[in-house]
């Protein structure tokens, strides 16, 4: 699980730095990000530290093993809730399934993928 969890953090930090270094650029690159309100740069990188902050909790399990239960469970915090947010805007009506397909890789993905290596990271502390 070692390569999930470099691939989850770099993606993850590709992202977050995306959205620090050129929020604009971001808003208008990724599909869906317009219907979601007008171009708020803080709020882009407000969000944009968040991935970094995920990206660096998951990389820290890649150097310090016996802390990647702890620091992965960081990275899914976030992760998980920012996906809840967007199940609730789905459940509301406040956007489709095409749309929420859409956002799937880049929001739902990883925190599915954060919460299974919590899982592995739980399961290889209990052996």
């Amino acid at each position: 699980m070692t390569w999930l969890r470099a691939l989850l953090s770099s993606s993850l930090a590709g992202n977050g730095l995306f959205m620090l270094f050129a929020p604009e650029r971001w808003y208008h690159t990724i599909p869906t990000v317009s219907l979601t309100g007008p171009l708020n740069l803080h709020f882009i990188r407000d969000i944009g530290c968040a991935y970094v902050s995920a990206a660096v909790a998951l990389a820290w399990g890649l150097l310090r093993p016996a802390d990647a239960l702890v620091s992965t469970m960081l990275a899914a915090l976030f992760l998980i809730s920012h996906a809840g947010v967007h199940l609730h805007e789905l459940a509301a009506g406040l956007c489709g399934w095409g749309v929420w397909w859409k956002v799937f890789p880049g929001v739902t993905l990883p925190a599915l993928l954060s919460s299974m290596l919590a899982w592995q990271s739980l399961s290889a502390r209990r052996a």
